[in-house]
């Protein structure tokens, strides 16, 4: 079973959700498992692995706990919150074990890596500790702890990419899929634990992530997104002599040119390593979807030094012009911390002022949560009092939910063509899908299926859903449509 998210930010809705395994999941295998995933999009594209890996060794899927041999968790220590969530859930576990003796319980990725001891030693509330680039030593892990020894494996690699483990795609809508193209990050933002449980940045090689988008796409997917810490810094170098380093423009353009009825998107961007050959060729392919997710993470200066950013507010923001400059109609989300080591209340309304001047269209907003073991935890007193961190993130909040809604609100009477997911959730005579800038649709039915591509007109909308009909674009719609794939056509022969 996995419980999935979307992209690197959390999507809160979805932490805990149940995965149905295909039907001949449960049959004649010699164990079943069940996983859990929390937080970012990475560790859901590495429940996917894991899934892979047991079921080659025989083990059977389900999304029902009562069947299962062995629980998984697949954790998350990117905030406080977090980790308190999944806590609670290992303790609910620990109660199950005590009622049916001889059920496993493991916990994968960044939480393994950060308190193996505490959880396998001192806690006693789970059999197996696996960490980020370990999964492959899952299958004699789990013969070890069903003979009572202590199953731990948290090493990291500087070469694991997984890139040779076909994903098995749990609880999908045949439409979309996460491809990871690199593990790890170099960065080493003082807030962030990611370089210390997911280890240094390397590079899967290209020829298995065009493969694997090639077998999705001719299974009946139509949109990947490329998935990494920072998707701007993949560098691969081929061991074929005399062939080139491949850049993350370069891998952007082979996927792209897989089919034009493929999607690709792409997250997630680091300000300092987004380069004008990324947007090129974002500008050249039409089925490279106009949006990106650029975190930023404070609007003061003096904060993004701290945080050590390697960037200051200038800087974010020419950069944040020259995608605009290039892709007018581009999609912009972010991150933003509020209450960081020292922050001040101009600090504060610098970011506010940021997020005026570029008004997202979607932001992933939190108040700062010292993380141990960072440099932030180490270097800088959290002082910070709780209610002030409350107070900005609020107000961070309430300016982006405007923004938010007038997003939305000038997008009414447009025509946008959109990739049909599934049904909406609130009907089933309703089906949803997304426009190129990630904005979710909304429309009638009538006999279109997921995995359509159609032109919506959008009637109205929400603060966070654009409602309309599908429709046939008019002339003038339609020279528009034409005209911008004309461009695209022509920059791609130059």
């Amino acid at each position: 079973m996995l419980h999935q998210a979307t992209y690197k930010e959390h999507d809160e809705a979805r932490q805990g959700e149940n995965y149905t395994p295909f039907e001949m999941a449960l049959n004649v295998n010699k164990k079943h498992f069940y996983i859990e995933s929390y937080g970012c999009a990475m560790n859901f594209a590495d429940s996917e692995v894991v899934a892979s890996i047991l079921v080659d060794n025989g083990y059977g899927s389900t999304s029902k706990i009562e069947a299962a041999d062995i629980v998984f968790v697949n954790t998350c220590s990117i905030r406080e919150k977090a980790e308190e969530t999944i806590r609670k859930r290992l303790h609910t576990f620990s109660k199950l074990k005590k009622a049916r003796p001889g059920l496993l319980v493991g916990v994968l990725g960044c939480m393994a890596e950060r308190l193996k001891a505490t959880l396998i030693e001192k806690e006693k509330l789970v059999d197996i500790v696996v960490g980020p680039d370990s999964y492959r030593s899952l299958p004699s892990l789990i013969e070890d702890a069903e003979s009572g020894q202590k199953a731990v494996n948290v090493l990291l690699s500087r070469d694991e990419t997984y890139a040779d483990i076909s994903p098995l795609r749990l609880n999908s809508n045949g439409v979309n899929a996460f491809v990871s193209i690199m593990r790890g990050c170099n960065n080493m933002c003082s807030f962030c634990v990611v370089p210390f449980t997911r280890g240094r940045e390397r590079s899967r090689d290209a020829d298995s992530i065009l493969h694997e988008c090639r077998d999705l796409f001719d299974t009946g997917y139509r949109e990947v997104t490329l998935l990494g810490q920072n998707v701007d810094s993949y560098h691969w170098i081929p061991g074929t002599k005399g062939a080139g380093a491949v850049s993350f423009a370069m891998l952007l353009e082979r996927v792209a040119r897989i089919d034009p009825r493929l999607r690709v998107r792409f997250s997630t961007s680091h300000p300092k390593d987004i380069t004008d050959d990324v947007l090129h060729t974002m500008v050249k392919y039409e089925n490279i979807c106009n949006y990106i997710h650029l975190p930023v993470q404070s609007g003061s200066s003096r904060i993004l030094q701290l945080m050590n950013r390697t960037y200051s507010r200038e800087w974010y923001v020419a950069k944040v012009d020259r995608i605009r400059e290039l892709i007018p109609d581009c999609g912009l989300s972010t991150d933003m911390i509020t209450g960081f080591c020292t922050e001040t209340e101009e600090d504060h309304r610098q970011s506010l002022s940021l997020m005026e001047y570029c008004r997202y269209d979607l932001a992933y907003m939190y108040f700062y949560s010292e993380r141990p073991g960072t440099l932030a935890e180490r270097r800088f007193e959290d002082d910070i009092p709780p209610e002030v961190k409350k107070r900005r993130l609020q107000e961070i909040i309430d300016l982006h939910r405007i923004h938010s809604l007038e997003s939305m609100q000038k997008d009414v009477g447009k025509t946008f063509k959109v990739l049909i997911e599934g049904h909406s959730k609130k009907s089933d005579a309703d089906l949803f899908g997304r426009n190129d800038q990630n904005k979710v649709v909304v429309f009638p039915k009538g006999d279109h299926q997921k995995g359509e591509y159609v032109y919506i007109k959008v009637e109205s909308c929400t603060s966070g859903t654009l409602i309309g009909k599908i429709t046939t674009p008019s002339v003038k719609e339609n020279l528009h449509f034409q005209h911008k794939a004309y461009l695209k056509q022509q920059q791609n022969i130059q």
